[in-house]
């Protein structure tokens, strides 16, 4: 594992591994022990401008290879992740404290992606469209972009990385990633140095390790780029597409969420309480659609409580290179003073800790609150830790209220005995995803993945990636003569 670490610790620029230029390191840490991982030198502006042109170069040949010839590399790349995904899974666990159970997580959706981006490669087609002229042809072409900038967050790197760059390289793109500060290795050269094993060809996919101290705007700003796609605040996401939309470019944001797991007077409470933990707790809750907020018919509130607490007090915190570790660290320790922070203003507005975890370090135990006053911004707001609020509510309109009551809208989750009840509920909640009993955490190849609100704008996944990451040409032929009229 180690040798990733030491051999990855670099830019990767038109096929080259080489140290960034700038005047100072980033230092990767392990979030569980603050064993230094890596020191990478930073990539300026200059780099950042090298690699888009490298990209912009190695595109045009790329886009006009078949792409059944696109499609092995691939397939390449996901037999090399089958074969080194313990390897992987060390990386994870050691640079962002993923749990072993996380780990596994991730590299299984990682690996369903990479199985679409297969097919992903062979999906534009074209057509032909109808003109009320007559001998003319009009045809539609699905094209690439060209060249795509992707911003890759902490929580979920290998995966939500891969999410964008598979795909925009399929359709016959080329890509440059920059990796978040936290997570350069999983969420940037790992990544590169896969699919330049896999074949890929040189200045096809470009990573720069950097901080926006250093670069500013640069990498949003450069004219190359087509789309950025960006995973990661909302507060990030705005000013990402305020700058798309003064360079005219197009923006996927994929941000983040507040979302609710709602338990009706008909669920199966043992059920229910089953996945509103795991919404919650996954990956120490560090995930844009764990399930922040828990509201339970007020019938039904005694007993889900009860079983909730205790579920949640099983819950093993500590070292999550041991396998039964479910509660590993948060990623740094201005997270966990922040998340503090939260436990200690819901008190002090009134809220009862069910169970009030402490933190050491970067490990924060699970917190249970309840009876926080309904115009907490608390309850409004992403919290990015393992802190649940528990919210009573008296029928399904009031519960509607409530889910609704928030600048997000990613997704959420009703837990009911009726189904076509848990549909109904779901149309009425203003989100781009939600799921009738089941957790609120879930991602396919297939399905539109995004939010509404705050939660960001576009989609990804299946069809959504093909519109996201290629334009619609129109080309018309005219059989015969026109007629103009001078």
């Amino acid at each position: 594992m180690s040798s990733y670490f030491t051999d990855l610790a670099q830019q990767f620029i038109n096929g080259e591994w080489r140290p960034g230029t700038g005047s100072w390191d980033i230092i990767d840490f392990n979030p569980y022990d603050d064993e230094k991982l890596a020191s990478i030198t930073i990539a300026t502006v200059d780099e950042v401008d090298e690699a888009y042109q490298a990209a912009a170069r190695a595109q045009k040949k790329w886009a006009e290879t078949n792409p059944y010839a696109r499609r092995a590399v691939f397939e390449k790349a996901l037999r090399l992740v089958e074969e080194r995904e313990q390897e992987i899974a060390e990386v994870i666990i050691a640079e962002l404290g993923g749990t072993r159970l996380k780990a596994g997580f991730e590299l299984h959706l990682a690996k369903e992606f990479l199985r679409e981006s297969i097919h992903l490669a062979l999906r534009p087609e074209g057509r032909i469209i109808p003109s009320p002229v007559d001998g003319k042809e009009n045809r539609l072409y699905r094209v690439p972009v060209g060249v795509v900038g992707v911003i890759s967050p902490f929580n979920f790197p290998f995966l939500l990385s891969l999410k964008s760059v598979a795909p925009a390289l399929a359709l016959g793109n080329a890509v440059v990633l920059k990796p978040h500060q936290n997570t350069p290795i999983v969420g940037g050269s790992l990544v590169a140095k896969i699919f330049e094993d896999a074949g890929l060809p040189s200045g096809l996919l470009n990573v720069v390790i950097t901080d926006i101290a250093e670069i500013g705007d640069a990498f949003i700003e450069h004219p190359i780029p087509k789309v950025i796609s960006f995973t990661g605040s909302d507060k990030v996401g705005r000013h990402v597409a305020t700058v798309c939309a003064a360079n005219f470019k197009r923006s996927v944001l994929e941000l983040g969420g507040n979302s609710a797991l709602v338990v009706l007077d008909d669920a199966d409470i043992d059920y229910a309480v089953d996945a509103a933990v795991f919404s919650r707790y996954v990956h120490q809750g560090q995930v844009c659609m764990a399930a922040n907020r828990v509201l339970v018919d007020r019938s039904v509130a005694e007993e889900f409580t009860e079983k909730f607490v205790a579920k949640v007090k099983t819950l093993k915190v500590g070292d999550p290179r041991d396998p039964e570790t479910i509660i590993g660290p948060v990623i740094n320790s201005s997270q966990a003073d922040a998340l503090s922070g939260v436990v200690e203003q819901a008190i002090a507005e009134g809220a009862t800790a069910l169970v009030h975890g402490t933190t050491t370090d970067n490990l924060v135990e699970p917190s249970v609150l309840t009876d926080l006053p309904a115009d907490s911004a608390l309850l409004r707001q992403e919290v990015f830790g393992p802190i649940a609020f528990l919210i009573p509510f008296d029928g399904e309109e009031e519960a509607v209220r409530i889910v609704n009551d928030t600048p997000y809208g990613l997704s959420g989750a009703v837990h009911t005995g009726d189904i076509e009840r848990g549909v109904n509920f779901a149309k009425q909640i203003d989100t781009g995803m939600f799921h009738v009993n089941d957790g609120t955490v879930h991602d396919e190849p297939l399905v539109p993945f995004g939010g509404e609100k705050h939660s960001g704008i576009g989609r990804l996944n299946g069809d959504n990636t093909a519109d996201s990451f290629t334009t619609l040409k129109w080309i018309s032929v005219q059989h015969g003569r026109s007629g103009f009229p001078f």
